[in-house]
This record gives structure tokens, C-alpha cells and sequence, in this order.
């Protein structure tokens, strides 16, 4: 299923009548140019309206570029650049937008040459605020053909989420398992960010499942699993229940996505899915994300939303783990400290009954619940993928709504160690620098739940500026500070 849009941004060069248009013209040309030599041409598309100081221009560049697909929007500052109708393009466009500047050239070109795009980005940014009209700006957003292409790559993930945010649906499966309150969602937040939910009963997921039995498309979809699992098919007999589970989802999307393009869900996995259904949804749930269709466990449905926002920023799969247990000291003495340059407080365990693609772990088998099985007969329990996760670098982190509709997220970056877990589920040995510090004044003193989001790779920079753009506070934003910046809430004589 493709489940993320392909970006594609219209670049659209602007110019002050008292300026040269040539002059943004020509460095137009050149970023262009500058893009497709490193980067991939169908990201970008070139608008051949340069906006000069006219609301006409504006409409037309604006035409322009919806006509040529464009979902995403780079307003370009080949020179000093018109306040108002550079600022109406963006707030007329539908989608995400960004603003860079051209940097002056040369010392001997600095009298016909000189753009003034420098001074420009600050009336833009003045103006933006102005019109309340939301834009990512980079960090440093002046710069040469070179180093706008590389803000414009930058963009691309930040655009990828948040265009496809505006499509999303999720849809979910029952309340939250009691005693997780933690898994409480705040409806009104998904609704301010663009994001459809549809919330079913168990009951209607468990008829939809028995209207599939016997469904003739389950031997193929047991093949596809036996190949997957190869000599850790530990249950076979399993296996049919599974595939039609996973049929179960995949028409209930395709039949209730809707107008929308881009579907996660958030599903109830316990306590009577093992006895009603025969099976846990393990498996079947690390299959859809690794298709590219995040899914949550526990009804966790901003843990779904994170997810997905993840998948679109690394355009890859993702997972969903318990923050789970502290790393025994034996085993960081033995095995990570002297190896690794990390402190003890900066480790723990990311574990999950079994939802992690197998794509991302060392080895998988199929196995039982365990701590289903403490309680309920084996058989029911039986539809987890275990294994240790990959090691290498990972970014955990969380989009969040309180109780009372704020919006927090964290970001927080680090790696998976090379560290045999001896343990059971879908888990991993984590470092992240300062973890215990951010463990008590991020994750504890904002009230965050137990689930956090992860991404392989280091995203931290693009999902902060997802976040930031999507509405977050930067105050709400938390992160793994250094030491030598403490948290406010941090005690100085600790």
C-alpha cells in the first residue's frame, strides 16, 4: 500500500521592482540546477512566474504551480523580495511552504549584483507573523545555489509528514485496556491537526473477522508468513488465524478509509482479543507497519499518530516499544561499559510483545505472550514476533495531547547497542545520552506515557521541525539536554 504522498515542491522565485528580476531569475535557474545535480528532479519543479511586486503574479505563480502537482511550496528570495505578495503566495497555497534567500555571489559583484535577500527574510518573516501564516524557515536560511538545494532536501521529509497529516486517517479498535489510562486520547488535538479518526468496537473488528473465514485469499497469506519467518516458524498452527486477521484489516481499510489518502491504526490487543479471537495481533501488526501502515498497540492512538509522522519523516518503518525496564548492572559492566561512551542512567530496554518488523530485528520466531500466558492457557497467547532489534542509530520520540488539549512532543536521538537482550518479546538495549536526565525532567515531569515512537535512524532535527510546525510550543518540545544545560525543574546540587 502506498501510504505516504510524494513530494514535490514548486519553486517559485520572487523580486523587489526596484531590483533586478534577472537577478532572481538567473539564481533560480542556478538552485535548480544545483538541486538536480545532487538530489532527486522529480522533488522539485521550477515555476516560471517570478513574482515581482504584483498580486497578479502571485495568482498566476499560485495556478502555476497546483497545475503542475505541486505539494509543497519553497518561496525563493532571489533578491530583497516583495513583503506582500510573496506572503499571499504562501498563505494562499494549501500545504506545507517553506522560505530561503539567495547569499550574494561575489565581492566584485556586489553594486548590479547585490540581492539584499539577507535584509528581505526578515520583512518575509515579519509578514508571515503578520498574516498568521505558518512557514519553515532553516536555521541559517540564506545561502548560495549549493546550499539552498541542500535546505530544500532538508524540507522534504518536514513537507512529507505534514502533507501527509492533512490526508490521514486513524482508525482504531476499542477503548483503551483498563488500567492504562496512559492511553487516554484527547480527540480535539487530531481535529486541529488535520487528522480524521474513526473509533469501532472490538465487536465490530471480531465480526468483520468471522465474515472472513475461510476466506480463499489466507493460503497465500500463509505463505507470504512462512517466508518471512522461515526456521522461526515456531507456530504454524497459527498461522491461518493470522492471515485472516491481517485480510480482516486490510479490506477494513479499504473500505473505510474514506476521502482519505493515508491510513494508521490503533488497536486493542488485550485482555479479551486472546480469548475471543484465539490468537494476540503481534504478527499481524508488525506485518502492516512494515507495509508502510503504522500500527499502535493498546488503542494508543497518538502513539499510532507518532508513528506515522515518523514513517513520512524517515520514510521508513518504524515501531512503537515500552520504555520498559532499567539495563541490570551486570549486564552493563560486562557488556557496555568500557565498550560504549555511555553512563549506566544513560541505558534501558525498548520492548513490545512482538509488533516490530521483522525488517528491523537481528532474527525473529514466532512464539507465545509470556505474560499473557501467566494467566490465560498458552494456545491463546500464542502470534508474537520476537527478537532483538537491530542495532544502530534510533530516534525515540512522541507527539502528545494532554488532558486538557496542549500539545507536547520529545525528541530524543541515540542508537540500539550491539548487547544481547536475553529476554523475551521485540526488544532492544538503548543509549541515549543523558537519558536519566531526561527520563525524570522530560518524560516524568511532563506527564508522558509509556509508549514512545521509534525511528531508525537519527531524525531528531526534521521531527523537531515537524513538531514546531504542526503547532507544538518549542517550551512544550522536550529533548535529552546536556548536562551542562539543565532542565528547570532540575535540582543544581544533584
Amino acid at each position: 500500500m502506498n501510504n505516504l504522498p510524494k513530494v514535490k515542491i514548486g519553486i517559485v522565485a520572487v523580486s523587489r521592482d526596484c531590483f533586478p528580476a534577472s537577478l532572481a531569475v538567473n539564481r533560480r535557474k542556478a538552485l535548480v540546477e544545483a538541486y538536480k545535480a545532487k538530489y532527486d528532479a522529480a522533488d522539485i519543479y521550477e515555476c516560471p512566474v517570478c513574482i515581482i511586486e504584483s498580486e497578479i503574479d502571485m495568482v498566476n505563480a499560485l495556478k502555476d504551480i497546483k497545475d503542475n502537482g505541486c505539494n509543497a511550496l519553497c518561496v525563493y528570495l532571489g533578491n530583497f523580495g516583495p513583503e506582500i505578495s510573496e506572503t499571499l503566495l504562501a498563505k494562499h497555497f494549501e500545504g506545507p511552504k517553506m522560505f530561503v534567500a539567495a547569499a550574494e555571489e561575489s565581492q566584485n559583484d556586489l553594486i548590479q549584483g547585490r540581492g539584499d535577500a539577507y535584509c528581505g527574510m526578515l520583512n518575509a518573516s515579519y509578514n508571515l507573523k503578520l498574516r498568521n501564516v505558518k512557514a519553515y524557515i532553516p536555521e541559517y536560511p540564506v545561502g548560495d545555489a549549493e546550499d539552498c538545494a541542500d535546505m530544500i532536501h532538508e524540507f522534504v521529509p518536514i513537507a512529507r509528514a505534514i502533507a501527509a497529516l492533512s490526508s490521514l486517517k486513524i482508525i482504531s479498535f476499542g477503548p483503551r485496556p483498563l488500567n492504562f489510562l496512559a492511553c487516554n486520547a484527547p480527540i480535539k488535538q487530531l481535529y486541529n491537526l488535520g487528522v480524521e479518526i474513526e473509533e469501532n468496537s472490538e465487536l465490530d473488528l471480531f465480526e468483520a473477522f468471522n465474515k472472513h473465514e475461510n476466506d480463499p485469499r489466507i493460503p497465500d497469506v500463509v505463505k507470504d508468513m512462512e517466508a518471512e519467518l522461515g526456521d522461526g516458524n515456531n507456530k504454524p498452527t497459527i498461522l491461518p488465524k493470522l492471515a485472516q486477521y491481517e485480510l480482516t484489516l486490510l479490506d477494513w481499510i479499504e473500505e473505510h478509509k474514506g476521502y482519505r489518502e493515508y491510513v494508521a491504526i490503533a488497536g486493542k490487543c488485550w485482555p479479551a482479543f486472546q480469548t475471543q479471537f484465539g490468537f494476540v495481533p503481534c504478527y499481524v501488526n508488525s506485518r502492516l507497519t512494515g507495509r508502510g501502515i503504522p500500527v499502535s498497540c493498546e488503542v494508543d492512538i497518538y502513539g499510532c499518530l507518532s508513528e506515522f509522522i515518523g514513517e513520512a519523516v524517515s520514510d521508513d518503518i518504524v515501531t512503537l516499544l515500552d520504555i520498559n525496564n532499567s539495563v541490570p548492572k551486570d549486564m552493563y559492566k560486562e557488556s557496555i561499559e568500557g565498550k560504549f561512551d555511555y553512563k549506566f542512567t544513560d541505558t534501558f530496554m525498548g520492548f513490545h510483545c512482538g509488533n516490530t518488523c521483522s525488517k528491523k530485528l537481528s532474527k525473529c520466531s514466532m512464539e507465545y505472550q509470556m505474560i499473557m500466558a501467566r494467566a490465560l492457557p498458552e494456545e491463546v497467547t500464542q502470534g508474537t514476533l520476537e527478537g532483538d532489534i537491530v542495532p544502530g542509530n534510533i530516534t525515540f520520540y512522541r507527539l502528545q495531547s494532554t488532558a486538557d488539549n496542549i500539545l507536547r512532543a520529545y525528541v530524543a536521538e541515540g542508537e540500539v547497542l550491539p548487547v544481547a537482550t536475553k529476554s523475551f518479546g521485540g526488544i532492544g538495549v538503548f543509549a541515549i545520552p543523558e537519558m536519566g536526565r531526561f527520563y525524570r525532567h522530560v518524560l516524568i515531569e511532563k506527564n508522558y506515557p509509556h509508549h514512545g515512537a521509534v525511528a531508525f535512524g537519527h531524525f531528531g532535527k526534521a521531527l523537531f521541525e515537524v513538531f514546531k510546525y504542526i503547532g507544538v510550543e518549542v517550551s512544550e518540545i522536550g529533548y535529552n539536554q546536556p548536562k551542562s544545560l539543565p532542565y528547570p525543574t532540575e535540582n543544581p546540587f544533584a
